[in-house]
Order: C-alpha cells, then structure tokens, then sequence
C-alpha cells in the first residue's frame, strides 16, 4: 500500500509539473490565449472604459468643450491701446524753465492705457468698459490675428462703465451674445482678454454669484461674480460661456496686490448690448426716472410697520411734482413690483426704473400699510447728472 501511494504521489507531482511547462510555453495546447494568461500593458488611451474611468472621461469631454469655446470666441477679442497725448506744461513759456529744462521739459509724457475689448458685429462694433477709454486721444485695436486699427469712439455710457468702438477692416470675426438669464451659479465660464500687456490670454471658472450690487464701481451694478482669472489688462474683455458664447464683459476684479484673488465682475452681455444700441441709435442712452428716495426693506421694519410683506423697497421720499408724486406715490409705500418685474432691493428698483420708457405709463404695485395698491405712474427722462440715491 505504502509503494502505491509512492508511486501517485510521483505521478501527480509529474503531471502538475508538465501541466506548468505547457500551460507556459505553449498555453495553445490547452485552448487558451496568452492575453488570457498574462495581463497586457497597453496605453491609457487603449485602455478599456470601466467606472472608475467615466470622471476622467468627463473632465477630458469638458477639457474639449473648454477648447472649442476659446476657439470660437478669441479671434473675437482684441487688446485696445488708449493714448492720451502729452500736454503742454504750463510753464513751458518760462524763459528760465527753458533754460534748465529744456524743449523736453515743457511737455509731459504721453500716457498709455491697456485693455481689451469685443467684436459683436461684422460691421466692427465692438465693446469695451468706458474707463479703458476715458480721456484718449488716440485708441489703437489690435487683433488676435495681428491686424492693426484705428477706433473710432461712438459713444459712451460711464452709469454702465460700457463703451462702444468702431473699426474699419475686412472679414472681421464676431462673438456671439448668450442668453444670459439662463445663467446660473455654478456654469463654467472663460475670460478673455489681454491681461498685464502680456498678449492674448483664457482663463477659465465658474459663476460664483450673479447680481452683485452696491460695491460701489458703477451707478447701476447687476454683476456676474466669477472665480475666473482676471487681472489689470482684462478690463473690457470677453466672459464667454462653454459653447462660447458673450455672457459679460469684465469690467473689475476685487484685490488687495492689484492680481487676481479670484473675484472678478462682470457686466451682464445683455446690459451691455442694451447700451451698445442705444448709443449706436442715439448717441446717448436714455433711461427712466420717477424720482423717489428708496431704502432696502428689511424684516425689522416690516414687523415695526406691521406690514404683510416680508421683501420690496421703502420709499422714504417722493420728490415733489415728480413722475411718482404725480402718480400717487407716498412716503412709507413699500414698491413690491415695477411693470410686472419683483422688487426686493433698491438696486432691483433702480434698474427696474431705469429700463422703463420715458414717455409712458408704468404700472407700480405698493403696499400701503395693509393694502395693497396699483399706481399708474408717467415715467420720466433720467437727468444725466441725476443723483445717485433719487431714482
């Protein structure tokens, strides 16, 4: 007995040893392939998709989306150079300033402000925030191709801090406005423009927050707030969305060094076409007026007025014989609604009230105590020089 199980033991360490040296050098014999066998090194992008795979997939798709979208919309945003020309210095026709300074010394150096700006027709409209601008003598465009031109200035609008440019040259490329209203928090942004002088630049982001007021930048402030990196040379470029498409112009950023810290701001696309028309068309933009003093709301005065509304604007003054004193407005009234737009805030307000048509009728809805009431109110022209509290 003991021999026989010598001898299987034998047999079976023979048998698993030949099964290893055919299973290794000649795996066909027993059916089955090599890749079977051995794992196979093949590259990342021959790699087979697996789930852990799909986030990486993801951010290569949005890596793409990222490509398209600064293709479409760069060829479109050029570096503007504003000059204003050296002054004559005051005392240049001092005989002894002369003397010490020379011809040099009575004139002052030419000053140069850099920026960007947005092609958004084919006829060479393009727009830029009025502070690039302001005060040039000479406003030079260059493109992302090279080409080089002259501006002409159409028109300004420093409320918007927007300003509008002409060029004359062929085959132009043009942005393509977005629909802004469709914009929320967290979409993934680009900016362009030419910061620092250094040329052309993208960087992208996302929508931080959307209708920032009261910073104190511009008269009438609706921003986009993004996290996107931009910095001094920025200003007028395009905030675009993934398809590429105009959804800001940016305008300012919030630093403590003068670089970027994350926060930036944009002009709404829709704002700033609204301005471009108007002042295409007009010259000037015209905006509505009523003349009241408004004050934010807030929940401590509603429970002191004992009012049923939680949210709108208090009017603390009606200007007399104005638009709103004509049209049956008083102190203490709460606006909850402008021609069927909520009111939550006085900046709400005065944009509410600056987009109404001079010339007509505008239907204002207020709480009055426990009451609420409808006023028909004939808006008014905006001075130019109109206060900044009294809308």
């Amino acid at each position: 007995m003991r021999k026989t199980w010598l001898i299987f033991s034998q047999a079976v360490t023979v048998g698993v040893a030949l099964l290893f040296v055919v299973s290794t050098f000649k795996p066909e014999w027993l059916g089955r392939s090599p890749g079977r066998m051995l794992p196979q090194i093949v590259s990342i992008s021959q790699a087979p998709v697996v789930a852990a795979d799909l986030p990486a997939l993801a951010a290569s798709a949005t890596a793409a989306g990222y490509r398209a979208a600064a293709r479409a919309a760069a060829p479109a945003v050029v570096s503007i150079v504003a000059s204003k020309l050296s002054r004559q210095n005051a005392q240049s026709e001092d005989p002894w300033f002369r003397f010490f300074f020379g011809e040099r010394g009575t004139q002052s150096q030419p000053q140069r402000g850099i920026g960007s700006g947005v092609i958004v027709s084919p006829e060479g409209y393009l727009i830029t925030n009025n502070h690039v601008i302001e005060g040039a003598d000479d406003i030079e465009v260059q493109l992302a191709d090279g080409r080089l031109a002259q501006a002409k200035l159409v028109g300004t609008d420093p409320e918007s801090d927007v300003a509008v440019l002409k060029i004359q040259l062929d085959k132009l490329p043009s942005v393509t406005f977005g629909n802004t209203e469709q914009l929320q928090v967290g979409d993934a942004v680009l900016a362009i423009g030419n910061p620092f002088g250094v040329g052309q630049t993208v960087t992208a982001g996302i929508v931080s927050a959307l209708g920032r007021n009261q910073l104190g930048i511009n008269t009438f402030e609706n921003f986009i707030q993004t996290d996107a990196a931009i910095n001094p040379g920025n200003s007028g470029g395009a905030l675009v969305d993934a398809s590429g498409n105009l959804v800001g112009i940016n305008t300012a950023i919030f630093s403590r060094s003068g670089g970027s810290l994350g926060i930036g701001f944009a002009i709404p696309a829709d704002t700033a076409r609204g301005v471009m028309e108007s002042l295409v068309r007009d010259g000037s933009v015209v905006r509505g007026w009523i003349g009241v003093e408004p004050r934010d709301l807030t929940l401590e005065m509603a429970e002191s007025l004992r009012l049923p509304v939680k949210s709108g604007v208090l009017i603390t003054g009606v200007l007399q014989n104005g638009p709103a004193g004509n049209g049956g407005m008083k102190p203490g009234d709460v606006v909850v609604k402008i021609a069927d737009k909520n009111i939550a805030n006085t900046a709400q307000l005065f944009n509410a009230v600056a987009g109404l048509k001079p010339g007509q009728p505008a239907s204002i809805e207020v709480q009055r105590g426990d009451r609420a009431v409808e006023l028909k109110v004939q808006v008014a022209q905006r001075p130019a020089t109109q206060a900044r509290n009294e809308r």
